[in-house]
């Protein structure tokens, strides 16, 4: 056969693999994908927001944040459960903010009890008090920021009792 002058003859078309070699290289993928979705479960993505936003915070801080998430079933920073962003929270804005600025963004929370409280005070201000009104958000978001709320207050109530 001939394309354009070209022989094809004898020629293995890139990307395909025949017989075992083929079947061996699913299986490898299968176990791979198989093997990263067991590691996606085991990832604690609450403690993984903690971190991006307390990385100076005392210990606990870190337990009033885990108990309120675990309570609430969201975080400050809008990460799920499966570890994807949900919506944009207050947190994640502060965090952009602050690296915009040249600060640390993964020092939201600071290294002591006040200073969480008055970050987790100024999220839930500024969510409950949005710059841009009548922003049409999607009933999954509405209720995202429903949710970051309810942890802001948990997590508010938490350190107050420290």
């Amino acid at each position: 056969m001939h394309v354009n002058g070209y022989g094809t003859a004898n020629c293995q078309a890139t990307g395909y693999m025949a017989g075992k070699t083929a079947k061996r290289v699913q299986q490898s993928r299968f176990l791979e994908a198989a093997s990263e979705q067991i590691l996606h479960k085991e990832r604690d993505y609450d403690e993984e927001a903690f971190e991006s936003v307390g990385a100076n915070a005392p210990e606990e801080v870190k337990q009033a944040w885990m108990e309120a998430a675990k309570e609430i079933g969201a975080n400050g920073l809008g990460i799920g459960k499966n570890g994807m962003m949900t919506h944009i929270s207050q947190m994640m804005v502060e965090r952009v903010e602050r690296g915009w600025n040249g600060g640390n963004p993964n020092d939201i929370l600071g290294s002591s009890v006040q200073s969480a409280l008055r970050a987790a005070k100024e999220a839930l201000y500024d969510l409950d008090h949005p710059l841009a009104a009548g922003h049409a958000r999607s009933i999954e978001v509405q209720n995202s920021r429903m949710q970051e709320r309810k942890f802001y207050l948990a997590f508010i109530d938490r350190l107050e009792r420290l």
